[in-house]
């Protein structure tokens, strides 16, 4: 399958990049965002800076955590793997396209 252009742009992938550097999802996404930003179409530059920060809000506020939920009798869950929109955050990560 050929990449758009907004994905080739320079001499490697971003998730090329992303995979050697062995990045979490979510530094990934920063790095994926933040690379194409304006490169996609002029238009989307904002959207795709936002979809960054809030990757790397995430990121940050999953590492800083150390509250945990617990569901029933066992297993507690770090409530930082919940979905920021649950808490009324924005979801600037909706919509992905390639």
């Amino acid at each position: 399958m050929e990449s758009p252009a907004h994905y080739t742009r320079g001499s490697i992938e971003v998730w090329d990049f992303i995979r050697d550097q062995n990045l979490s999802y979510h530094l990934g996404n920063v790095i994926k965002y933040t690379c194409r930003a304006g490169h996609k179409a002029s238009n989307t530059k904002a959207s795709d800076l936002k979809k960054a920060i809030h990757y790397l809000e995430n990121e940050l506020d999953n590492t800083t955590s150390t509250k945990t939920i617990t569901f029933g009798s066992s297993n507690p869950v770090s409530d930082s793997i919940w979905d920021p929109e649950l808490y009324g955050e924005p979801d600037y990560a909706t919509g992905f396209d390639r």
